[in-house]
């Protein structure tokens, strides 16, 4: 058990990379923390992992996320700051959208910044994520009333890579239409294909930052102007959701083919197979697995031209307006072979863990350094 494991939000992306890097890293061993209360995981989830993880000789490499203080973590555990550190950022909270600048807590984008000084390898899930974070500390530091800090993002940057994170993509060819087939390398007969679908991804329906308000109200001008659409709406249920969420399903109530969490993750990739388009109207996104997933699929994606979308995805997928967006949706609605018949210019295979898997092991070698020569990782 060289490698140490700690995730301190073991769910979502997070708890599969760390089902990866278990199953595929020799001589590892994992602590972990369940996927409730992020505020609290961060606040004291060092406190926690200073008493579960026991003491042993044989430790070489710590990995974690940054939801853990690891500046904590290595204080309270002089032992464990003996070791090669590595953190990974699914996401910073530098930039992470609030709706008030006041509501931000200095205290989150604070302890990420004590956790890359401690750290010996910060790795980011994308260049977005990467810089977005670097170029912040500073203005982020000057929200300090006085002594600030200086030269924080000098000291930091050194240490910094980009990562892609990696997706195992399941065979779906026996979920997929035979419009989809014929674009897949086992072909069969062609046959009618339902009506022009979209398919929204989000997460958690409660998040404004996945901006629900301008998908629906793009499906309403859809539906106003009498085109034939069906629209999935996938993700879990929470206390607090939007009001659109209600409207929407009752003005859509026609156009609606799935609406809500499904239960399996088999369920989930069939769903994404009968879709045609699948839509990001994302205020935030450090990488966006669910839009990939749903390009495995055969999915035709609208993303905005922002945030880590331009890094993945040829700028034909890109929209900046939502009168953009709502033309295209529109162009799909009146002719869906356009969608139907495209074959996504997207490199799948550069996300995928056949791919990225050797750079985590060696990633993950107490004696290695960081040696990424593919163009998606630096």
């Amino acid at each position: 058990m060289s490698v140490l494991l700690l995730e301190a939000f073991n769910g979502g992306s997070h708890k599969q990379l760390l089902d990866l890097l278990k199953e595929s890293v020799e001589d590892c061993v994992s602590f972990t923390l369940p996927a409730k209360k992020w505020h609290w995981r961060a606040r004291t989830s060092a406190l926690y992992f200073m008493q579960a993880v026991p003491a042993s000789s044989l430790y070489r490499v710590l990995f974690t996320s940054s939801v853990l203080n690891l500046a904590e973590l290595v204080a309270l555990r002089p032992d464990l700051g003996h070791l090669k550190k590595v953190l990974y950022f699914h996401e910073n909270q530098l930039v992470y959208p609030v709706r008030k600048s006041q509501e931000r807590d200095f205290q989150y984008g604070y302890n990420q910044i004590l956790s890359c000084l401690v750290a010996d390898v910060v790795v980011f899930n994308s260049s977005f994520n990467m810089e977005s974070f670097l170029m912040s500390i500073s203005t982020f530091m000057k929200t300090m009333p006085d002594h600030r800090p200086k030269d924080l993002e000098r000291l930091i940057r050194p240490k910094c890579h980009v990562l892609h994170f990696p997706i195992r993509f399941p065979d779906v060819t026996r979920f997929l239409p035979a419009h989809k087939r014929l674009r897949h390398p086992v072909r069969c007969d062609d046959i009618h294909a339902p009506a022009a679908k979209s398919h929204v991804q989000t997460s958690s329906p409660r998040e404004h930052d996945k901006d629900p308000q301008l998908f629906f109200q793009t499906l309403l001008k859809l539906k106003d102007r009498q085109l034939s659409f069906e629209v999935s709406v996938l993700g879990e249920t929470f206390a607090d959701v939007p009001d659109i969420f209600s409207e929407a399903k009752e003005q859509l109530v026609d156009h609606i083919q799935h609406w809500g969490f499904m239960p399996s993750k088999e369920d989930y990739l069939k769903v994404l197979c009968q879709a045609d388009v699948v839509v990001s109207t994302a205020k935030h996104e450090f990488f966006g697995v669910a839009m990939l997933e749903a390009v495995h699929c055969g999915c035709y994606p609208l993303c905005p031209k922002a945030l880590v979308y331009p890094e993945i995805f040829p700028a034909t997928y890109l929209y900046s307006t939502p009168e953009q967006l709502c033309k295209k949706l529109q162009e799909f609605c009146k002719r869906p072979q356009l969608a139907r018949q495209h074959v996504v210019q997207v490199s799948l295979s550069s996300f995928s863990w056949d791919s990225l898997g050797d750079h985590f092991r060696s990633l993950l070698k107490a004696d290695s350094g960081m040696m990424f020569t593919d163009k998606h990782i630096s």
